[in-house]
């Protein structure tokens, strides 16, 4: 019986690049390709890895367009268990169409990369409105979320923006990732580096949340109430992390 080879890659993005150039050059056809952190061996597989090499990846991206990197990089950051054949596959057939690859809805690897990679850019545009931080008594604005996709790196170029005269910190609560951002820089960190339970926020926060839920419930109009479009709009899942959502988040999970 063959056994099934998975190559693994070192959890890094140009890690898996590296890997990549490097599969192409051997004219490999991948069935799967993991990073070590979700490796999993059964009894009929086994890995095979490469040195990392940085000189062959920064060639094979050289010969990218930024859209193509755009959406690879989308399809990287995105939750999906097959992601990284399907980078493997988008990239091996945009050294040969380039650009015109987004054309090509009948190769599987652009059918599913544009689908996986327009599901991260939606989720990070949601986020852009989801997103609710607070006043920490160091003036440093912090804020929580919980997506589906690991979108912080997206997110945070954001908010480097709208948010660019300000002191800011996001954490992404299930992967333990903090976004810090000072000073026209922003910096990643995991929850070892800086813990929450350390963070104290400044004592007018209570007062300004509740002036903003006021606000809220004040606007509203019940008789137009539609909680299952609301819901289709805002996930329920993000509530806990929505100032004006947090008590009827607490209600419903009773």
């Amino acid at each position: 019986m063959n056994r099934v080879v998975t190559y693994i890659y070192d959890d890094t993005f140009i890690d898996l690049i590296s890997l990549i150039a490097k599969l192409i050059i051997n004219k490999a056809r991948p069935y799967s390709i993991q990073s070590k952190k979700n490796y999993v061996a059964t009894l009929f597989s086994e890995y095979k890895e490469y040195e990392f090499d940085p000189k062959i990846a920064k060639k094979l991206l050289n010969k990218l367009s930024h859209k193509i990197k755009k959406t690879i990089i989308n399809i990287y950051l995105s939750n999906n268990k097959s992601k990284e054949v399907v980078i493997y596959y988008f990239i091996k057939n945009s050294l040969k169409y380039k650009d015109d690859i987004f054309q090509m809805r009948n190769l599987k690897c652009v059918h599913e990369g544009l689908k996986i990679s327009k599901n991260v850019t939606r989720e990070t545009h949601k986020f852009k409105g989801f997103t609710r931080f607070k006043l920490l008594n160091n003036d440093v604005l912090y804020a929580e979320i919980s997506p589906t996709n690991d979108i912080i790196f997206l997110l945070s170029k954001h908010f480097k923006v709208r948010l660019r005269n300000e002191k800011w910190v996001i954490k992404d609560v299930e992967r333990n990732i903090y976004c810090i951002y000072e000073k026209g820089k922003t910096y990643y960190v995991n929850d070892n580096v800086l813990e929450a339970n350390k963070l104290e926020f400044d004592e007018n926060e209570n007062q300004i949340e509740k002036l903003w839920k006021n606000f809220f419930n004040t606007i509203s109009i019940k008789e137009r109430e539609n909680k299952k479009h609301q819901m289709s709009l805002m996930p329920k899942k993000h509530w806990k992390y929505i100032v004006e959502m947090e008590d009827v988040y607490e209600k419903s999970d009773k």
